[in-house]
């Protein structure tokens, strides 16, 4: 992974994949691009865990395709409409997160990927990325496209967890994505200021909200979502052992939780004419330790 301070023209990848770290290989012209996607709930839904096994309760409310991920989509169907190739979806999630992978679909990608197995229940983000690190590789795509983080969870790990897996370069926080021959090069904002890092191919982008204005799903295209492809892949289809994930294998768990208290009404200074509001209102802001 390079940092490069110049900004060089936008191009397509036409060059080279490599199979391992390291291993360069002839790339065909057209690119076959992956989208992680996920199933969260509606953000504006209140959610609550589950007393049981402490984890998010996930059929309480209704659920959509992560919004962050829709960028990412749409992302990957600008990348082909440029260079030509396919958009596959892979989702991690229940048998009822096939309605966002058809969700996804409706977008335009042409085929998907869906893992589902009950031993999946509970899995921290580092198993979440391992577990789709051995589905990737069935597909081998040339480069894996995510959103930046998912609204139930906002951990921003699985990306980043997702390339040391892979060992592949890992471009997190992309504002702005270019293909250029072999070479993926992304722009992103930082506290520091302006970033431009780019890699050799193939590698895992993490882009950002803003970074384009993803397309509503055409009728056309709801259609068609429900005859597209899905493959289904359990834990024993990519040879991993359901101890391994899930609430079992999780690298952290939730010790304890408890509902947010009630809000309280605010504190009044009123001033009767004489000024002593201002006097009142300082103490009580000394007292809590705002001034």
């Amino acid at each position: 992974m390079v940092p490069v301070d110049s900004e060089p023209d936008c191009g397509i990848m036409g060059g080279a994949r490599t199979s391992g770290p390291g291993l360069a290989i002839p790339l065909e012209a057209a690119l076959k691009i992956l989208v992680t996607v996920k199933r969260v709930p509606d953000t504006a839904a209140d959610k609550r865990l589950d007393p049981g096994d402490k984890t998010l309760d996930r059929e309480s409310v209704e659920t959509i395709l992560n919004p962050v991920d829709e960028y990412a989509v749409e992302e990957a169907l600008r990348l082909k409409e440029q260079a030509g190739g396919e958009v596959v979806v892979l989702c991690m999630g229940p048998t009822a997160a096939l309605a966002t992978v058809r969700k996804a679909l409706s977008m335009g990608p042409d085929a998907a990927v869906h893992v589902h197995d009950d031993a999946l229940h509970g899995s921290c983000a580092f198993n979440t990325a391992r577990v789709l690190d051995a589905a990737i590789r069935r597909v081998e795509p040339d480069i894996v496209l995510c959103g930046s983080e998912s609204t139930d969870a906002r951990t921003s790990l699985v990306p980043s967890a997702l390339a040391e897996y892979l060992a592949w370069p890992g471009l997190i926080g992309a504002k702005h994505l270019e293909v250029d021959g072999t070479t993926i090069r992304i722009h992103r904002e930082t506290e520091a200021g302006h970033d431009v890092v780019e890699a050799d191919g193939p590698a895992v982008v993490s882009v950002v909200k803003g970074i384009n204005e993803p397309r509503y799903p055409s009728f056309k295209g709801i259609m068609a979502a429900k005859s597209k492809p899905v493959t289904d892949y359990t834990l024993a289809d990519l040879g991993i052992e359901p101890a391994e994930v899930g609430a079992a294998g999780a690298t952290t768990e939730v010790v304890d939780f408890a509902p947010r208290p009630p809000r309280q009404a605010g504190h009044q200074a009123k001033d009767p004419g004489d000024g002593s509001a201002a006097v009142e209102l300082a103490d009580f802001l000394a007292s809590h330790k705002f001034i």
